[in-house]
């Protein structure tokens, strides 16, 4: 598809950010621009939204450049220069926005039907700013960016080379258990070489998302941040709800599925390493070679499902705004990342040619259509999705583009293997959610814990929600310190329950989906076009599904797929 940024009505056509200095007096007009009517405001506001994208897509190509390459420094001293003296001088002009803002809506009432989830939001965040906290998140930003550099040095000498810990995962899937055992080690004693200085600057970040919170009047950092979320549509006691179901109904049934795999591996013991190999001993899935044919690939398999999906990768393909492969020195992870004002976005992750991969390219795949289409609605604000609709789109493709995944050249018992993993992965993904979730809830409702007492935290959490039929006996170490990979810990604090809700909404999804394909990707393109015009429950139920935590829904949709399973483990 054609990509040009929109003309713009405000900003300079050629304006660039160089620093404050020439950004500072776009802000000073809307701040002192007059407004007399309800047409001048709704001009005011695509004014502000066009400034707000510039901003941010600005932002977003420091960040992408920085996490494609941590250890260039002029890189990284770009990112930090908008951190440190462009952002904290945006926050203050932010508050006086918002404010003229409500003020002017006060005198000429904008329309309800359009409006009314942006400024509920507004509202809220002129409840939480306090001047004081904008150089504790300047400070924050610039803690979080060392998770990301420490964690690109991690590496092992596997194999006759080095490794990335994505690539050495790799042999993580070998039939060989003594190759899956000396490379479970390597990883995990690479990890805990960085263990102290994670814990350490893990401690600060607690400290300052603390203090933060104190001084906004919230009395711990869970309570600030379901405000600054914007979480509107639910409550802790509701994410207690999650967790509660994902227990009782999820936590029994990933039970089973390791004794199963312990007796189809014919083991006395299952340890963490046997939980990637394929149980019929077949050799491992290997979807594609490299991020070349990662890409063409993807962009195949999204055509066999929709060609608006195969447009979107192809468009982003060309404007060279997907890096997919893994390498030394790149940040951990993958995202999507939205740009702004030119509308499509920037993939990023790091794969390793394993079948986890695919499904992170899907999963990306299924952002950036979200992206797409959400790129021309009228303000920045209506784009901004909150998390639990934006994951939504994500794991809801993960399982869509199902019907596509031929084009990576399985044949039928690949496919059907490859579908297992899918389906496997979908329920596996709730009890680490509500893992993580839970750690997050107890962290910050204790902030003075010591690092003793964190980590007993989280091995009693871990316990709970996590397979009793693994024996981790004699890895106890290794188990304790599992949540330094979750980067969302580190950079995003309680960003992660949105991905269990998400995910039971994904099944509710593709469940409507089999049932009718057609009218299936009719409702999950049209809930991800209204973006964030309406509160969650409603962009859900247009998506033909529910916001529903509760257990009966949880054990309906885990019976769901629990039979879709069955299906496919049925001898041909």
């Amino acid at each position: 598809m054609e990509m040009t940024k929109p003309q713009r009505i405000f900003l300079p056509q050629d304006f660039a950010i160089t620093n404050w200095e020439a950004l500072k007096p776009y802000f000073d007009l809307l701040v002192n621009e007059t407004i007399s009517d309800m047409h001048g405001l709704e001009q005011w506001l695509r004014k502000r939204s066009e400034l707000e994208s510039v901003v941010s897509e600005d932002m977003a190509w420091r960040y992408i450049r920085m996490t494609c390459d941590t250890t260039n420094k002029d890189i990284e001293a770009a990112y930090l220069f908008f951190v440190q003296e462009i952002d904290p001088h945006i926050a203050p002009y932010t508050d006086q926005l918002n404010k003229k803002l409500v003020s002017a809506e006060a005198l000429y009432p904008l329309p309800s039907e359009k409006y009314f989830v942006y400024l509920r939001a507004v509202k809220k965040e002129i409840e939480i700013f306090r001047e004081e906290n904008i150089p504790l998140f300047t400070e924050l930003s610039t803690l979080s960016q060392q998770y990301a550099a420490i964690n690109a040095k991690m590496t092992v000498q596997y194999d006759g080379k080095e490794q990335t810990l994505q690539q050495a995962a790799n042999y993580l899937k070998s039939p060989d258990r003594s190759i899956r055992e000396e490379v479970y080690y390597l990883i995990a004693n690479r990890r805990l070489q960085d263990q102290e200085a994670l814990d350490a600057l893990f401690h600060q970040l607690v400290q300052l998302r603390h203090q933060v919170a104190i001084n906004a009047g919230f009395e711990n950092f869970r309570d600030f941040m379901f405000a600054a979320l914007g979480r509107f549509d639910y409550t802790p006691a509701d994410c207690f709800k999650f967790h509660e179901s994902v227990r009782e109904q999820i936590v029994p049934f990933m039970n089973a599925r390791a004794r199963k795999r312990k007796a189809d591996l014919q083991l006395a013991q299952l340890k963490p390493w046997d939980m990637d190999v394929d149980t019929e001993g077949k050799p491992t899935l290997k979807p594609f070679i490299d991020g070349h044919d990662l890409t063409e690939k993807g962009i195949a398999c999204f055509a066999k499902v929709d060609p608006y999906f195969a447009d979107c990768l192809n468009t982003m393909k060309g404007m060279k705004h997907l890096d997919l492969d893994s390498r030394i020195g790149k940040a951990p992870g993958g995202y999507n990342y939205p740009l702004a004002e030119t509308g499509a976005p920037f993939i990023f992750m790091n794969a390793a040619g394993n079948i986890r991969d695919l499904q992170t390219l899907v999963h990306e795949g299924g952002h950036a259509v979200h992206s797409f289409l959400t790129k021309d609605m009228e303000l920045n604000a209506f784009k901004n999705t909150p998390s639990e609709v934006a994951e939504l789109a994500s794991m809801s493709m993960e399982l869509i583009s199902m019907d596509g995944w031929d084009a990576f050249h399985f044949d039928s018992d690949e496919l059907r293997r490859a579908f297992i993993d899918q389906l496997e992965n979908s329920l596996e993904t709730l009890p680490w959610v509500a893992t993580v979730d839970k750690f997050q809830h107890w962290i910050y409702t204790h902030p003075t814990h010591t690092t003793a007492e964190r980590t007993e935290a989280w091995v009693k959490i871990f316990d709970e929600f996590n397979m009793q039929e693994v024996d981790y006996n004699g890895q106890e170490k290794y188990r304790a310190a599992a949540w330094h990979k979750q980067l969302h810990i580190f950079e995003v604090p309680f960003y992660y329950i949105e991905y269990g809700f998400a995910q039971l909404g994904a099944i509710a999804m593709w469940k409507n989906y089999k049932l009718n394909k057609v009218k299936g990707l009719e409702n999950y393109k049209a809930a991800l076009r209204l973006g964030y015009s309406k509160p969650i429950g409603e962009i859900y139920a247009t998506g033909g599904i529910q916001f529903d935590f509760s257990n009966e829904y949880v054990h309906e949709l885990k019976e769901f797929v629990e039979t879709e399973l069955s299906k496919l483990e049925q001898p041909a």
